[in-house]
């Protein structure tokens, strides 16, 4: 009777269970769910008819064994209708994003781009790097693959351009010209070296160039210089043919600019070993503004245009699309991706496999850099497999690590202390999940090394214990390397304890007698120290894991450090944040100043209401 009992608890899973929903669909379009027996998502889908989407699930034939794992595994589903297939498409790639199932393709890695900002809301515009909500006034051009492509094109458009890259308020208090007009990366407009209308030229010519239309530029800098060599204007020739030969760097960083393509990304996929690499090109304004490669999560039989389609769903959930996708492979829904992509523009969004010409000769050369990407990374992946044995090995640990986490602590004397986590595994460091801990101990003594160490590992595992109890995901550690000796182990031990997690391996890493790199010692609790021999590449290995959490803890000390010094009594002020911060030190110059101005004066300043501006006045006079 008990096995009974148990049989009739256990859930109905597979096609039988996927089968019993098929009497409450209709065949609106929508999005579904399909979870496991702990409610753990498997997999998100979309369809333009639900019923008869899920009715193939539940027949026990025709599958590829990947989704026959996962019917096997279907204990329920959910389901979500909408008024369109482009609803659908657009809500499941936002689901994929938010709960990322196991059976989907994911982009992991989906970081913002930066873009080049001209601004427009002063008499001298400003150029600069910018990321994020184009909130400021201005052009934006973009956008660029990364930071590095846009700091040397800024660099080369600084020595073309002669366009100030400082900010308002810098340019308000100069009384002098800086040291980029000494080097000619600057016209000075902050102390008058240039007119308005002369600087708005400039300004002008740096916009066509962005824009695609460099030839009428160089052909007017040429003439100009012409113009001051028969004028025997020597110097102003030279300068000019500096501008020249700078513009023509510009243009060959940028590899090759194809004619018959103005605007469109260049997305190529390779797929070899069960992984898979995305390759995506932007050109803007016929230029190549670089590339990035992405190597999405992937499961077994996945057809390249299934990894495709998902990839471009999701990369593009929060970023603008272009006119055109130039794709290396058909995807599933061209037209359904399409028309969402569209629907996003606000504009029409067409998406090719070309097969011929320039087009197609843009997607070969994106497709070979991902076949490369792809090569380079999984010999990584195999050097990194082996470093991870090697650990294991020497360590004692049963199993190579999938999850390392190395600890550091910063601080100065005590100080703006802060606590750095980094984490490594079989693709090498996974910085999206690096965290750093901001010491809030009060009762700590300053440079207690071993009292902030508590509090990190304290706060990072009661969250741990909160948000995974059952150690189900990825986010619990197979070993902890601690920055320190016996003492520094043994306390940790004990905070491990105290906290129930204490069968978690961890080594302590600490110099050896003469401290020089190379004479580590490690140390296990409860166990001897140990040393690895000089030329282990399993110590090289360590060596890098915490020369990385060292970097990355003194980075966030210094960013604490560095924002506790542009502290100002303006940050306490009700109702001002940064946004008015700026509009105030601008106007004003300084805090200071602001704590002196009249209400009249603060009332002036845009941005700021009659009743800010009187409790700004108040906050700085109420005792006076």
């Amino acid at each position: 009777m008990p096995n009974d009992a148990r049989r009739a608890e256990a859930p109905v899973t597979g096609y039988r269970r996927i089968h019993s929903y098929l009497r409450t669909l209709d065949n609106s379009p929508g999005v579904y769910r399909m979870l496991d027996a702990e409610s753990r998502v498997l997999y998100v889908g979309k369809a333009r008819n639900l019923k008869k989407r899920v009715s193939n699930y539940a027949k026990p034939a025709g599958h590829s064994p990947r989704i026959e794992r996962m019917i096997r595994e279907t204990a329920s589903m959910m389901f979500l209708t909408t008024r369109t297939e482009t609803e659908a498409l657009l809500l499941e790639q936002n689901l994929i994003k938010q709960l990322k199932p196991r059976y989907n393709v994911l982009l992991r890695d989906d970081k913002s781009f930066p873009n080049i900002l001209v601004t427009k809301d002063h008499a001298f515009p400003q150029i600069k790097k910018h990321r994020g909500a184009k909130k400021e006034k201005g052009s934006y051009y973009g956008p660029f693959a990364n930071a590095g492509a846009v700091n040397r094109t800024l660099n080369q458009l600084q020595k073309v351009f002669l366009l100030r890259n400082c900010s308002d308020a810098m340019f308000e208090s100069r009384t002098r010209p800086c040291l980029l007009y000494q080097i000619k990366r600057c016209s000075a407009p902050c102390v008058g070296r240039i007119s308005e209308a002369d600087y708005g030229a400039l300004v002008a010519d740096a916009e066509r160039f962005l824009q695609g239309r460099s030839t009428r530029v160089q052909e007017q800098l040429a003439a100009q210089m012409a113009e001051a060599s028969e004028g025997l204007e020597f110097e102003r020739a030279a300068a000019l043919r500096d501008r020249i030969r700078a513009l023509t760097q510009v243009q060959q960083a940028q590899g090759i600019n194809p004619r018959g393509v103005a605007e469109a990304d260049v997305v190529a996929l390779h797929m070899e070993g069960g992984q898979a690499c995305v390759q995506v090109f932007f050109i803007r304004a016929n230029q190549n503004w670089g590339n990035r490669d992405y190597y999405p999560r992937i499961g077994a039989g996945m057809s390249e245009a299934e990894v495709l389609q998902g990839f471009l769903g999701q990369f593009y959930d929060n970023k603008q699309p272009p006119r055109l996708l130039l794709l290396s492979h058909g995807i599933e829904d061209p037209d359904l991706m399409a028309e969402a992509l569209s629907e996003k523009a606000g504009r029409k969004v067409e998406i090719a496999v070309p097969l011929r010409g320039e087009k197609a000769e843009l997607v070969a050369n994106a497709a070979r850099n991902a076949r490369e990407s792809l090569a380079r990374r999984m010999s990584e992946s195999a050097a990194q497999g082996k470093l991870l044995a090697g650990l294991a090995d020497a360590f004692g640990l049963d199993a190579p690590p999938k999850r390392i986490e190395v600890y550091d602590n910063s601080h100065i004397q005590g100080t703006n202390a802060v606590g750095g986590m980094i984490v490594a595994g079989p693709e090498g460091f996974v910085k999206s999940q690096y965290r750093k801990f901001n010491i809030r101990g009060e009762d700590l003594t300053p440079g207690d090394d071993f009292g902030m160490m508590k509090e990190v590992l304290t706060r990072r595992f009661q969250r741990l214990l909160k948000e995974d109890p059952e150690r189900q995901g990825e986010t619990w550690p197979d070993l902890l390397l601690i920055d320190g000796g016996a003492g520094q182990v043994s306390a940790v031990a004990e905070i491990m304890r105290e906290l129930g997690v204490d069968d978690i391996p961890m080594v302590g890493v600490a110099k050896g007698i003469d401290r020089d790199a190379g004479k580590e010692e490690f140390h296990r609790p409860g166990e001897n120290a140990f040393a690895l021999r000089h030329n282990d590449p399993v110590l090289y290995f360590v060596q890098r894991l915490r020369d990385e959490a060292h970097r990355f803890a003194i980075g966030a000390h210094r960013q604490k450090r560095a924002k506790a010094v542009g502290a100002t009594p303006l940050d306490e002020v009700p109702g001002v944040g940064a946004t008015r911060k700026r509009a105030l030190l601008a106007h004003f110059g300084s805090a200071k100043a602001v704590s002196r101005a009249g209400l009249a004066d603060l009332k002036a300043v845009e941005g700021i209401s009659d009743a800010l501006a009187e409790t700004i006045y108040g906050f700085f006079h109420e005792k006076g």
